[in-house]
Formats: C-alpha cells, structure tokens, sequence
C-alpha cells in the first residue's frame, strides 16, 4: 500500500525546502521515495521530480495564451491537470507500489481552502489506493504578531475543513525564531493553540483598531472561540536542517497517515527506520523551545563539539586502519547525512 505526503501552504512557507529535505531524510533512513512537483510556476526545483506538471502544462504558456495573471494562471492550470488526471495516475502507477511521494503543491491559498480541483485530485489519488496526509506549513514568524497567528490559525481550520483528510499543521523555520523579539507567551502555548482569550490584550497593543471597545474587538472575540470551539488545530514544529527535529515530525505524520501501523516491518529494517516507527526520539515542546530559543546558542556550539569530536575519532580510526562504525549502514548518496569513510574521499 503506497503511502503520501501532500504538502500544502502559502508562499513562503518552505515547501519545496521541505520536500527537498524529508527526501534526503527519508532515504537516508532507508524508506525509498520521491517527490512530484504539482506547481506550474515552479522552474527550479531544488529536488529530482520524479514526475514535474510543468511537462504537461506551464503558468507562461496559460499567462501568454490565455492573457491570465500568476494566480490566475495556477488555477487554471490545476483545472487543466485535473481534466487530464490519466497522465498523473499512469506516472504514479510506474513509480511502483512501495514508493513513498511527497506531493509539492502551489502555494495560492485559495487552492486548498475554497477551490475544488486539488481537493479533488487528491480524492483520486486516494482511490487509487494511496494513504494520504496532508502536510501543512506555515512559517513560524506568525508567532511574532497574534494577528498573524489567528490568521493563520484560520487558515489552518478552513483547509482541514476543505481537504477533509489527516492533517499535520506544521510551524517551519522554528530555528529563525530566536531572531525575532521575545514571545509573549512560551512556545506550547502556540502549539497546543491553548486559550486563546489570553492573546486578545496583545492584539490590541499591536494595533489601535483592535482595542477593545473597538469595531473589531467582537469579530475577533468570534474568531478566537470558533478556533476554540472546533478544537481541531494544533502545530508541530520543524528545523528542516535538524535531524531530530526532522524524526520527530515524521513520526507523527507516520501516525497520521497510518504508516507507523501498516507499514512493512520487515527483519531487514535499519536501525533508523526501527527508531522511527517505535516514536524513538520524539521531541517534547518544551525540549523544542530550549533547543531552539532558550539556549540556541549554547546548543549550537555543543553540537559542533560533538561533530568535531567525532571527526576526530573517524580520523583516528583511519590512520590506524579500524573499519567505520558505519560502514554498514546504507545512505544513498546525496541523502544529508555525510559520512567520512577511511578508504574513499568525502
């Protein structure tokens, strides 16, 4: 049973840097995959397309044929992939059955969370037996303005609503927060969308329309208990570049999409899809907010410690002709994780 990743999100968000890095991340731990690039407008994939839309239709030829705008033109090029959706079926059939796809969609939000051609690609798809979930990103500044995050707190809602299937609601770039000014609140308060009552006073500090005898303070006190009230948003957090981050959000998309339950399970596991399946390293928010904003630069400088240590052991191991504790482990080139062998050049 193949499994997928359709990973949604406005412009900005790291979606194609996503799908690069959880392809190197995937095959480095030994679960074979490949990413289909569903966006017209996208020239310049950082990753291999297994199958790229841009074949069958491209946003310029819509923009000069049809005299369309961008946005325009990426939906209507959604409309003509699906009235041609034979050609996406008959390239996902020869990938295989045990191939694992990330999906690399536009980023218009209006693709996932009003109009119906994504939706209902996705349906198709579903029937040809994929089991889905969708991957939604969102660029961890929002946390900076309560504005931005009960916008996007919105956004996530309404797509769960339109795309009607498991959905992972995912808080990227989480290792540029350290950046920006201080949060008001810890960071499980914004993941676990607790009560949001709490934001309203910040609101209005941000801007003087959103006092609290304002015109607007009802539409947000609505907003915020519509969130509440459905009870269905929450965040996960990413470092794209960080392993760990990385194994704990696939562990949870695994769970979500039924993989960590229906996958094969065979004796020819690696140690690092073991890991994976079993919720091994599964980060806590709390760790998330230490690594990330309490102590990043004291972790920074650990972690290079370790990785100059452990340069220095492989050295060593080397010029005395030990075999590498890794000689073992099979990482497909170009995966991320580098590897220095003895006997071959990095």
């Amino acid at each position: 049973m193949p499994f997928a990743q359709l990973v949604i999100g406005p412009p900005g968000s790291g979606k194609s840097t996503y799908c690069n890095g959880m392809q190197q991340f995937l095959n480095a731990i030994g679960r074979k995959s490949s990413v289909v690039n569903l966006d017209p407008a996208n020239d310049a994939t950082s990753y291999p397309c297994a199958l790229d839309v841009r074949k069958l239709v491209t946003v310029e030829e819509i923009m000069s044929n049809d005299e369309l705008g961008p946005n325009g033109a990426v939906l209507y090029a959604l409309e003509e992939l699906e009235e041609n959706m034979e050609w996406l079926e008959d390239g996902l059939k020869k990938l295989g059955e045990d191939e694992y796809i990330l999906f690399d969609c536009p980023g218009q939000v209006e693709l996932f969370t009003h109009h119906n051609s994504l939706r209902k690609m996705f349906l198709k798809i579903q029937k040809m037996g994929f089991r889905l979930v969708v991957i939604h990103l969102i660029d961890s500044y929002v946390l900076t303005l309560p504005s931005l995050y009960i916008s996007a707190l919105l956004l996530s809602l309404r797509s769960m609503l339109q795309m009607d299937l498991p959905q992972v609601n995912v808080l990227t770039k989480i290792d540029n927060l350290s950046n920006y000014p201080e949060l008001p609140f810890n960071l499980d308060f914004y993941t676990e969308v607790q009560d949001l009552n709490y934001l309203l006073p910040s609101l209005s500090s941000e801007s003087p329309i959103f006092v609290p005898d304002g015109k607007f303070a009802g539409l947000n006190r609505a907003i915020v208990d519509l969130v509440e009230e459905f009870g269905l948003v929450g965040f996960e957090t990413l470092a794209v570049e960080d392993k760990k981050s990385m194994m704990s959000l696939l562990q949870t998309i695994d769970r979500a999409s039924g993989y960590a339950f229906g996958g094969p399970a065979g004796a020819n596991d690696t140690v690092w899809q073991v890991a994976v399946r079993e919720g091994l390293g599964k980060l806590d928010v709390r760790d998330v907010q230490e690594r990330w904003l309490g102590a990043k630069d004291e972790y920074d400088e650990m972690e290079r410690k370790h990785w100059d240590e452990e340069a220095k052991i492989r050295k060593e191991k080397s010029m005395n002709g030990e075999d590498d504790d890794f000689e073992d482990v099979n990482i497909p080139t170009n995966s991320g994780v580098k590897i220095v062998h003895g006997s071959r050049k990095p």
